[in-house]
């Protein structure tokens, strides 16, 4: 493991809201550019609550293997 952040999140938006901004936000932090949702991530992500995003998923070289993105929820109001 090269990085690793955790967002929490314990506002009332809808989960992919909570989603989507914490890819922001782990983007920014890393500096890198916002990966593309493919098939398979979405149906990864739905299944497991966790997807990778490889070089396929950015526009940009990265120089790293993937970014892994996992839901942690420990209580219903935070993720």
């Amino acid at each position: 493991m090269v990085k690793d952040t955790v967002i929490e999140n314990g506002s009332v938006d809808t989960r992919t809201h909570k989603i989507f901004d914490a890819v922001d936000e782990v983007c920014s932090r890393f500096d890198l550019s916002r990966p593309i949702w493919l098939d398979t991530n979405v149906e990864a992500f739905k299944a497991q609550s966790k997807t990778r995003f490889y070089q396929d998923n950015f526009i940009d070289v990265i120089d790293f293997d993937y970014l892994e993105l996992q839901v942690i929820e420990e209580d219903q109001g935070s993720f």
